[in-house]
């Protein structure tokens, strides 16, 4: 474990605390508790009644812990949210929020294989428990799988000369360490787009070792059946795939098909979207680069 915490500026702090739209006697939660940065604001804005519950499954942000009675960390995948929101005795909240991705923190660790900029083994588990690794993404999948990997998770098109040239490099010896993998496919790297191309790679590898999206709609399906009437779901993501669930859930409550029309023929969707998608300001990606991307959505539970 880590023992230097250092973890940036929360993404779009104020405004996707707003989008909760905090109750000072409300039941909140965060998803992605980090360097605890939202749920500090929460707190703030939380009276002494309220209580907020925040989720965490990477064992570094427990050093973060806010000592405060009505704040409780669970070290758990945030896929099981009902689940231990039950053991905990909230059946139902008024917010949730979710800042997806990979912190900082985990970027700058440079062990833990996340970041382009750091030889490191291939890793890149957001929590040491899991069994699934970069490494076996890359040494053990067959052809189908890692062509799978790359053209859905990193919109690889040359995914099948990728899967191919991993293939064929690993008969020889194993890949063990990112700046192995970099050699394997530097073929593939040309030095104009060489870190988007490397960024689209190792994305892939990691949302598959995460199970990302799997977790996201899971998570998004739970979080209607805990949120109250007029409850919020506040959702920052960081890429495309992530943004597209989130913003169809939201639309529709459903991640594929069309909602059923009731007896007036109207579409009944479970939300309504709250104000329009949010995008960092200059300033912010200024200070804080992991923001450039990021897309804050909101919704309200009818």
């Amino acid at each position: 474990m880590t023992t230097t915490m250092e973890y940036h500026n929360p993404v779009l702090l104020h405004e996707s605390i707003d989008g909760l739209n905090i109750q000072p006697d409300g039941v909140y939660v965060d998803v992605t508790f980090g360097g605890g940065g939202h749920s500090r604001e929460i707190l703030r804005r939380l009276g002494p009644n309220g209580k907020l519950y925040a989720f965490d499954q990477d064992e570094d942000a427990l050093a973060n812990a806010i000592d405060d009675s009505r704040f409780v960390l669970i070290n758990e995948n945030f896929r099981f949210i009902k689940r231990f929101l039950r053991f905990y005795g909230a059946k139902s909240v008024d917010g949730i929020l979710g800042d997806l991705g990979v912190s900082s923190h985990q970027f700058d660790v440079a062990e833990r294989g996340f970041s382009t900029r750091f030889d490191a083994e291939l890793d890149m588990r957001m929590s040491q428990k899991n069994d699934l690794s970069a490494y076996k993404v890359v040494n053990d999948y067959d052809d189908a799988n890692l062509r799978r990997v790359f053209y859905d998770y990193g919109e690889l098109k040359n995914a099948p000369a990728l899967s191919k040239t991993i293939i064929e490099a690993r008969e020889l010896q194993p890949i063990k360490t990112t700046d192995e993998l970099k050699e394997v496919l530097a073929r593939y790297l040309p030095e104009r787009v060489r870190n988007k191309i490397l960024a689209q790679i190792y994305q892939a590898i990691r949302i598959e070792v995460n199970q990302e999206m799997d977790v996201l709609k899971e998570f998004l399906e739970q979080s209607l059946e805990i949120l109250k009437p007029e409850g919020r779901l506040s959702v920052i993501s960081y890429h495309s795939l992530e943004d597209r669930l989130v913003k169809r859930f939201m639309k529709n409550g459903m991640f594929e098909g069309e909602p059923e029309k009731d007896f007036f023929g109207n579409f009944s969707v479970p939300f309504k979207t709250v104000g329009k998608l949010i995008i960092p300001d200059a300033a912010e990606i200024k200070i804080n680069n992991r923001a450039r991307s990021a897309k804050l959505r909101i919704a309200e539970k009818k």
